[in-house]
């Protein structure tokens, strides 16, 4: 892909995996959340400005297991943070394709993601990218980082998908 002209039908079709994936992790899908992600993908939210997670702190550096992992962990109901299971609205921007790498499509968005739990709203922003492949099922996720506005400063439990 070049970065030239725009091709208007594959910004449409990023779209959609975006806009789908935002809003399967507000319905607490988490099935169809997981499905999205390809065998070899990797979930990211760096802490602060960390740029290498293999020798900096991380918020969250999960591989494909580690993503089934969480996923089984939340459907237990038993995690403490999520019991009852937060209310969630998020609201996706300003995306864009931003190139390519090994193939995969590289796209980038805002996100504000709205949290109610008891303790009343909080509010989650940043930018994502995201590396997407195309296959015989679709388009999928090979790769999602999030760089959170705020995760330089003390968080608030972040146990939902981001």
């Amino acid at each position: 892909m070049t970065m030239g002209a725009v091709d208007v039908e594959l910004v449409r079709e990023v779209e959609q995996l975006i806009y789908r994936e935002a809003r399967l992790a507000d319905e607490h899908d988490y099935a169809g959340w997981e499905a999205l992600w390809t065998d070899d993908a990797v979930y990211w939210v760096p802490a602060s400005d960390t740029t290498d997670p293999t020798t900096q702190m991380s918020i969250i550096h999960d591989n494909r297991s580690r993503i089934r992992i969480r996923i089984r962990q939340l459907e237990t109901g038993k995690r403490h943070a999520q019991a009852p299971p937060s209310r969630l609205c998020r609201t996706v921007t300003n995306v864009e394709l931003l190139g390519d790498r090994d193939g995969d499509v590289v796209a980038g968005a805002n996100v504000l993601v709205v949290e109610s739990r008891e303790r009343g709203l909080t509010l989650w922003a940043g930018r994502c990218e995201y590396r997407l492949r195309r296959g015989d099922e679709g388009w999928r996720m090979a790769g999602k980082t999030v760089r959170l506005v705020d995760a330089d400063r003390a968080l608030h439990t972040l146990a939902f998908l981001i």
